[in-house]
């Protein structure tokens, strides 16, 4: 079934015909009008309240046929999640930084939604993993702590920040206690003053217009002075030095487990997620900003960039498949050569949304182009033919199949 679905235009999005959002929803809805001043942040897939999908043919919302025929889920998601499709695919168009956030695990989500449910809209976790379509920056999980303490010693402003009783504490500290110190000196950061946080922003400010291009690069002045264009005076430009900086190349996957602190800052992605909306923000954000909260849930891990990469498993020459460790989605990336000419998708247990990125082609009734977004029955065998170009598309389901 083909699906109607939402585009959402958050002020960090692309604008116009540069967000590969508006760019695909234009291709399957050509009445869509797209405005070179708006900018397309993100296509939402699925089922939440915030931006529901429907069955193109009759309007009817992707919930409502699953509450009629909830066998489409599949058995082990109805033992497992019952009537609800457990999955959001999202894609992302980023022209401009993302707050520094974090997502609530299960049980913190629920006690939030408890006592704010006016901010928590609702009691799942949202882990999350994102694949990058185009060149693709983030900021996921804590650097490791040597790493971290190597820029408090060496950015006199940052350890200001932090406090220079609690900078020395966190450099001086051991395995015995650097966790408890981390957790200790991120608080201190995040809860500076702003006016002293403004001061020490210009100050780094000054400094880097005056250095050589080899400490501007291992003070990481590129960045700051980006996000500082972005967020004038924010506390958040300084979190580059406490979590991992990453690029992405094309099909290279990023996960972030529940309570790990993080912020996308760039480019274009593939993105899936449990069902929620639940977001704990704490900088680089006009919004509302919860730092006790944040700053008390996350885990405070810390490990380099590469251990935070999703690797893909081959199911054959043409799927490859991305498994985080949660039941509740799993994505495949299916990339099809047109002298393949057919090409029948592997049966799920689980329902899936399909949506084409690149090429054409045909399943049963549905002409398959770039936008087109599919609903598809658990263990429904799917048949692509007539494939008339590369084709490259991504596959969401519950990864129940597993636990």
């Amino acid at each position: 079934m083909e699906l109607q679905c939402n585009v959402q235009t958050y002020e960090w999005g692309k604008l116009g015909y540069d967000s590969k959002v508006a760019v695909l929803h234009k291709l399957s809805n050509p009445s869509f009008e797209v405005d070179d001043n708006t900018p397309y942040a993100e296509l939402w897939m699925g089922t939440h309240g915030n931006a529901p999908s429907k069955v193109k043919e009759n309007g009817q919302l992707l919930s409502s046929l699953i509450e009629e025929k909830p066998q489409y889920l599949g058995d082990l998601v109805l033992c497992r999640f019952g009537n609800e499709l457990p999955f959001l695919l999202k894609i992302l168009s980023i022209n401009k930084a993302l707050s520094i956030q974090a997502h609530p695990s299960k049980d913190i989500a629920e006690e939030l939604h408890k006592s704010h449910p006016e901010i928590y809209k609702d009691p799942n976790h949202k882990p999350e993993f994102t694949i990058a379509l185009t060149k693709f920056e983030a900021l996921c999980g804590f650097r490791p702590i040597d790493e971290i303490k190597g820029f408090v010693k060496n950015i006199r402003e940052l350890a200001t920040i932090v406090g220079v009783d609690m900078a020395e504490k966190f450099i001086c500290s051991n395995e015995t206690n650097e966790k408890e110190m981390l957790k200790q000196c991120f608080r201190s950061l995040m809860l500076c003053p702003e006016d002293f946080v403004t001061h020490q922003h210009k100050q780094m400010l000054f400094k880097f217009s005056a250095l050589d291009e080899k400490t501007r690069f291992d003070q990481m002045a590129h960045l700051f002075e980006r996000l500082s264009s972005q967020f004038p005076n924010d506390i958040g430009c300084f979190v580059i030095y406490f979590l991992n900086y990453v690029v992405l190349q094309p099909n290279q996957a990023l996960y972030l487990g529940p309570n790990e602190p993080h912020a996308y800052l760039s480019g274009d992605c593939v993105e899936c997620m449990a069902c929620s909306d639940n977001i704990i923000r704490a900088g680089l954000t006009p919004k509302y900003k919860d730092v006790e909260a944040l700053c008390r849930i996350l885990t405070y891990n810390s490990k380099p960039a590469h251990d935070q990469l999703l690797q893909p498993v081959r199911e054959d020459a043409f799927c490859q498949l991305f498994k985080p460790p949660v039941p509740d989605f799993a994505v495949v990336r299916i990339e099809i050569p047109v002298n393949l000419k057919s090409y029948t998708l592997k049966r799920r247990e689980s329902a899936s949304i399909l949506i084409v990125i690149n090429g054409s082609g045909k399943m049963a009734f549905t002409n398959l182009k770039a936008g087109v977004v599919l609903f598809i029955p658990a263990n429904e065998k799917s048949e692509i033919v007539d494939i008339a170009s590369d084709m490259l598309m991504f596959q969401a389901m519950a990864n129940v199949d597993l636990f």
